[in-house]
């Protein structure tokens, strides 16, 4: 190889876009919400799939109520304290999801819900 090809696919990969914090949250919710909504319409045999998927949603909102709690979170502080009681309502949620007391909806609707916010671009 020589030292052209060498620069153009050493340098080929830093071309590709750069992704935002908000296209990868996006990016990671949307595929959390798409695995609970696939599990969910399944039968008994999917029960463990949802399971993970629902454990996977809750680490992620985790992590939102976390950053929404900082100080250093540059949203507005009525919007931070939405997305903190969503992060415990989806928390409380898929515990009775789990023990099989309530149904996925609500946690899809959610999730569904700032798919489109974060789309938008609304802040």
């Amino acid at each position: 190889m020589n030292a052209l090809a060498t620069a153009q696919q050493a340098y080929s990969s830093n071309s590709a876009a750069t992704r935002t914090p908000r296209d990868a949250e996006y990016e990671t919710l949307a595929r959390i919400t798409h695995r609970i909504r696939a599990f969910a319409a399944g039968d008994a045999a999917d029960y463990p799939k949802l399971a993970h998927a629902l454990h996977d949603n809750k680490r992620l909102w985790t992590i939102f109520a976390t950053d929404v709690a900082s100080p250093e979170n540059g949203l507005p502080t009525e919007l931070r304290a939405r997305l903190f009681y969503l992060a415990e309502f989806v928390d409380h949620h898929t515990s009775l999801v789990l023990a099989r007391k309530a149904n996925v909806e609500p946690l899809l609707e959610v999730n569904t819900t700032i798919l489109r916010g974060l789309r938008s671009g609304a802040s």
